[in-house]
């Protein structure tokens, strides 16, 4: 609650609006079986049949109900208003804050986890924002309300009324226990499952074209299987709940009943103050019953702000984008100075690795898969953290600049094109209003992507679906390196862009990369060892470390490692000519 309490801040003018109706919603509830009770006691049982005073006390009960019930729809809108609102700040800062997390907290935390964070456990806040807080005080000023008005009629039957309260207690406790634990176990189940979902849907084409299906149902059902029992068990609780509460009530009502009956006979309690009694110990247990049921929504509410806390007090994985120094002009001289490089403990992906590139070169790395070519890539925008060693711009420690900066001036074009929903026109400029239409044209012509987007019926405005999925792999790379193009980076990185393309896509890359890396930096980690031939130098990555570096021709003259790698070669496509030979 201590955490939670910032969010209240700026809706405290609403809540105590809120508070105040609370009151006044309380006052209209409690002033209903009194009036009734006045009616019998004071005219009825009296023989007093004045057909005006009754029609003033109809009229005075209508308006009591009206009142009560006007003020009900305007607390409700107010609070649900509020805890809208708040819902919308927590929402927009998780996702802020998601978006600043380095590249080590996604791969630890899968996208469906951090997915039921984000929407599902926010969700559950819900009720709490929505006024849980306000109507549990609301029933509790009920409660104290019925007690003080049941005490100023008969203080005899309110203590036999007060002795149920113990049992409540009981019954409240034994809940909150098997409650908590279930919550946080049907949490954790709905983000595996939604994990499972997003996991499977992504990777439907494998799973149909090994014929899965049946295997991964099975998968699915075993959660499912555990999420339902989850579910049942929560049900089974509630259930149990309200009834007890319901059963004791009703005991204590024919306790007050069975108390009042010889009381009535001799005159000691007159017929409305039992009626007035009977319809506040209903009155007494629906707030009581109301907040045992609120107590589930708490539970359930609290387990969620945990889990969101989880993530926002997270920042030691958290990115600062603004702190540093500025790059105003780079050349794209890069250097690696002994760097030693693990994604997790001592299991070490780079070796003391040390090289220099030098501005406007062309650099390809090789070696075999899980060398640790793309980590190198990763490291140069700072997606992960070295442990030793330096990494250089332009001599200055890329620790030392501003992040936004640093990744502004790298741009990489990866094997696996991501494509956002919308069109082509807002892939490529991903949000950024810098870049016009112009620059776009300009920039898929140097690539070559110019003549199959000429080709779509909508041109720029072509609707691109989920991830792509309605283009060619080789349009989707077309696309994604006229993005990199379009924002103009002095350093170039291509991880392995043509390997998952056909070869008349390969060979329109190839000439837009001759082209592209005039002026650039080009870092080009290989798959096919024919597209890096008259590289500017060569660098051969083996189990994290560098064994080979320099030009095609003495790297085979070594027979070394590249040219192992060279014979193993099985496919020879057009090379990269650096551009400014």
């Amino acid at each position: 609650m201590k955490r939670l309490l910032p969010y209240f801040k700026p809706y405290i003018p609403l809540f105590i609006i809120s508070l105040v109706l609370a009151l006044a919603i309380n006052a209209s509830v409690i002033a209903k079986p009194f009036i009734v009770k006045v009616v019998i006691d004071d005219y009825l049982v009296a023989g007093v049949h004045d057909i005006g005073v009754f029609r003033l006390f109809g009229l005075l009960f209508f308006a009591v109900v009206l009142i009560g019930a006007a003020l009900s729809y305007l607390q409700n809108y107010i609070l649900t208003y509020a805890g809208q609102k708040i819902m919308f700040d927590i929402r927009n800062q998780l996702f802020e804050h998601v978006q600043r997390m380095n590249m080590s907290y996604f791969d630890k935390n899968s996208s469906g986890r951090i997915l039921t964070r984000i929407t599902h456990d926010v969700e559950s806040l819900n009720e709490l924002f929505s006024g849980m807080l306000i109507n549990i005080f609301r029933d509790t000023v009920m409660i104290v309300g019925i007690v003080a008005i049941m005490a100023m009629m008969n203080l005899r039957l309110t203590v036999i009324a007060l002795l149920c309260l113990p049992l409540i207690a009981l019954v409240t406790i034994f809940y909150h226990k098997a409650a908590r634990e279930n919550f946080i176990n049907m949490k954790s189940l709905i983000g595996r499952i939604n994990g499972f979902l997003a996991e499977n849907i992504t990777g439907m084409r494998v799973v149909q074209i090994f014929h899965r299906e049946k295997q991964k149902f099975e998968e699915f059902l075993k959660l499912d299987k555990s999420y339902f029992a989850s579910s049942l068990r929560e049900v089974i609780l509630n259930s149990l709940c309200r009834p007890i509460v319901d059963v004791i009530n009703n005991l204590t009502i024919a306790a007050l009943i069975w108390v009042s009956i010889g009381d009535m006979n001799r005159g000691g309690i007159e017929i409305g103050v039992l009626f007035a009694f009977i319809t506040y110990i209903r009155q007494f247990f629906q707030p009581i019953s109301d907040i045992a049921e609120r107590y589930t929504g708490m539970q359930s509410a609290f387990v969620s702000a945990d889990r969101v806390f989880q993530i926002i007090d997270n920042s030691g994985q958290r990115e600062e984008l603004k702190m540093g120094k500025a790059i105003k002009e780079a050349t794209g001289e890069i250097e690696f100075k002994d760097v030693w490089f693990a994604y997790e403990n001592d299991n070490w992906v780079l070796k003391g690795v040390s090289f220099k590139i030098m501005p406007g070169d062309v650099v390809a790395f090789v070696g075999e898969t899980g060398a640790g070519k793309s980590t190198i890539v990763g490291l140069i925008s700072r997606f992960y953290e070295i442990q030793s060693g330096e990494i250089l711009l332009d001599g200055i420690n890329i620790n030392e600049y501003k992040l936004c900066d640093l990744r502004r001036q790298v741009a990489v074009v990866q094997q696996d094109v991501f494509l956002f929903s919308g069109d082509i026109r807002s892939n490529i400029k991903l949000k950024n209003n810098n870049i016009s239409d112009a620059d776009i044209r300009r920039a898929a012509e140097r690539i070559g992507a110019d003549q199959f987007i000429d080709t779509l019926a909508n041109g720029l405005n072509e609707v691109v679906k989920e991830r792509g999925i309605t283009l060619s792999a080789g349009q989707r790379q077309l696309i994604s390196f006229t993005r990199a193009i379009a924002f103009d980076p002095v350093v170039l990185v291509l991880d392995e862009p043509t390997s998952n393309i056909d070869a008349e896509s390969e060979r329109m890359i190839q000439e837009g990369v001759l082209k592209l890396s005039h002026g650039r930096t080009c870092i080009i980690v290989a798959h096919r060892l024919s597209t890096i031939r008259n590289a500017d130098n060569i660098i051969v990555i083996h189990d994290g470390q560098i064994a080979e570096m320099g030009r095609h021709e003495n790297l085979i003259m070594q027979n070394g490692l590249y040219a192992n790698l060279n014979k193993q070669s099985k496919r020879s496509v057009p090379s990269i000519e650096p551009s400014h030979r």
